[in-house]
């Protein structure tokens, strides 16, 4: 069993109907005024759609950090200024609570103010501006877009893939917004950039082997926030350091009492057990990349 978890497999999703959303993303763009991207906090580098630029140009652009309630709010910080330094506006925001959104339509109006003007002069002023919001999976589109025109517009499950074509939305008087789903990318050239994907479930379960995920993901979870993992799953301080992933994965299974005939530990529960943990941020609030891992 340990020697069939240190393999480290290849993840990889890019279902059918994400090619289409690529090409409708492209089709559509030219309808928008700007384009919303929709980030998921905790692996701020990872959650962009690489493709995303070359598939919208040069429109004006804003970032959304989201989740960000469940992120390491330090790290969240130092990518808003991250972003900052290369002129995009980024705003952290949690879509189920509302957190940050009454910063979201300023900054849109903020970035936007140069195209108002030009439409002020030609006597537009009345047309409406137009948003794309684009994302990977399981991202919050839904529950962001249910926020902004508050009601169930659009439909909301906490799983990859439910949004499958595009749909305008009436944010307020003067705001519409065209939702897409939620797209990857074809590859995922850099292994560990699938794992985050996986870990934060923008990559179906069903394609990942959730017995290795979250024992990988344990591990970096006890690398980078020790102290956190030591006090959710009531281990001793240090008691897990030099640990290989496997044995770590056990002593938290059996710290939870995951046991089953003949007193061995239910590794594949304890594997799911951190992965729920974690996406609902009841470990803590954790960042998984850094603005300076980057530059």
């Amino acid at each position: 069993m340990e020697e069939y978890l240190q393999r480290t497999p290849d993840i990889q999703w890019f279902p059918g109907h994400m090619a289409k959303t690529r090409r409708m993303i492209k089709e559509c763009v030219g309808l928008v005024d700007i384009v919303v991207e929709l980030t998921d906090a905790r692996i701020a580098h990872s959650s962009r759609n690489p493709e995303i630029n070359s598939l919208v140009g040069n429109k004006p652009r804003i970032i959304l950090l989201n989740k960000c309630d469940s992120a390491d709010p330090n790290t969240t910080a130092r990518w808003v200024e991250y972003y900052k330094k290369q002129g995009i506006t980024a705003i952290p925001t949690d879509c189920k609570s509302g957190k940050g959104l009454g910063a979201f339509l300023p900054a849109v109006r903020q970035v936007l103010k140069p195209v108002m003007e030009k439409r002020a002069e030609r006597g537009m002023s009345s047309k409406p501006i137009r948003m794309m919001i684009v994302g990977i999976p399981n991202a919050g589109k839904s529950s962001l877009i249910n926020r902004l025109a508050g009601s169930k517009r659009a439909k909301v499950e906490d799983r990859p893939g439910v949004t499958r074509g595009k749909q305008w939305v009436r944010i307020e008087n003067g705001v519409d917004l065209l939702d897409m789903p939620g797209v990857l990318w074809p590859k995922f050239e850099d292994q560990r950039v699938g794992e985050y994907l996986a870990y934060t479930g923008a990559v179906k379960d069903d394609v990942v082997d959730t017995h290795w995920l979250g024992m990988r993901l344990l591990s970096h979870l006890y690398a980078a926030y020790p102290q956190m993992v030591e006090k959710r799953y009531k281990m001793k301080p240090g008691e897990g350091d030099g640990l290989e992933p496997f044995d770590l994965l056990k002593l938290v299974g059996r710290k939870r009492g995951m046991l089953v005939s003949g007193g061995e530990v239910d590794t594949e529960r304890a594997s799911l057990t951190i992965l729920d943990e974690f996406r609902g941020a009841v470990i803590g609030r954790i960042s998984l990349e850094a603005p300076e891992d980057f530059e």
